[in-house]
């Protein structure tokens, strides 16, 4: 049987994040809900949870917080940032030569490094992208998280997560113990807060999505309405980027994979360009590979 404030748990994160965590991962709410009780100066969770009943907004989005924020870092899989250099940006360049521009967004941002290793390839890219617009959305459920974001600035243990020397090197700045990227990497990211389970439509619409590591955490019906709506906001040629072990197969209609392409999505109308059967096992031609990933 499961205990109530557990339920009660369950149930506030699935309203309100999307989050469906399953009557298996009680150990998940002690470990992230403890420390966030004691820092309020409750000695458990039945006592967090006794608080959140009595309405304390501001307690109950840190639990939210508290409970989606997850772990990231630069480069995170290298494959999809493989795929960003060597099959979705020679394809962009070739699509958006005409209006020389290209917006991007990153759905689940986090503290920044998958935006910023975005920003990062596109500037490995040099003398391609001179004369374009290059716009990043990086948005988050979590203000916090975006706010360390916005800083740009990481300890010596996070760069050290998949970041190439010679990138740190380049595009950091040293502060003491920590690193800070530099403005103009920076200034290519915007951020917002949003909540995936909301209307996005006003955001726009997108040549390249990364929604990559938080569909795992929703159940099939958020996920299929989520994918509905990820195909209103991207270009009829665009580009879907989901996590490793996140697919649109057996949910939706509305984005095709990649068939050599693990990752890698379509919109399902979208076309091959001339010359380039990439889905079938033809490798495009790399951008700017960065040496080490």
């Amino acid at each position: 049987m499961i205990p109530p404030d557990y339920e009660y748990l369950r149930k506030v994160l699935k309203d309100l994040s999307g989050l469906d965590l399953s009557a298996d991962k009680q150990y998940l709410i002690e470990s992230r809900l403890l420390p966030l009780a004691r820092k309020a100066g409750l000695a458990n969770i039945g006592e967090l949870v006794q608080k959140m009943r009595g309405g304390s907004p501001s307690l109950i989005n840190q639990v939210v917080e508290a409970m989606t924020t997850n772990e990231t870092f630069f480069f995170r899989d290298k494959v999809p940032f493989d795929h960003f250099r060597e099959t979705i940006m020679p394809e962009i360049l070739r699509a958006r030569a005409g209006r020389k521009s290209i917006r991007i967004w990153c759905a689940a941002g986090s503290t920044g490094q998958e935006p910023y290793s975005i920003a990062m390839c596109l500037k490995e890219m040099g003398a391609a992208l001179a004369g374009w617009r290059v716009d990043i959305l990086a948005t988050d459920l979590s203000q916090e998280v975006l706010e360390k974001s916005k800083s740009g600035i990481y300890s010596q243990f996070e760069v050290q997560r998949g970041l190439p020397i010679q990138l740190l090197v380049k595009y950091f700045k040293q502060m003491g113990e920590l690193w800070q990227i530099n403005p103009d990497v920076r200034a290519m990211v915007q951020h917002r807060q949003l909540n995936l389970l909301h209307d996005f439509s006003h955001l726009g619409a997108f040549d390249v999505i990364f929604c990559r590591n938080v569909l795992i955490y929703f159940d099939q019906q958020t996920k299929i309405n989520i994918f509905g709506r990820l195909a209103k906001a991207i270009e009829p040629d665009g580009f879907l980027v989901l996590g490793a072990a996140e697919t649109v197969v057996g949910l939706s209609e509305a984005f095709k994979p990649f068939s050599d392409r693990r990752g890698l999505y379509r919109p399902s109308g979208a076309q091959n360009s001339p010359g380039r059967v990439w889905a079938t096992g033809t490798a495009a031609p790399k951008l700017a590979a960065i040496a080490g990933m």
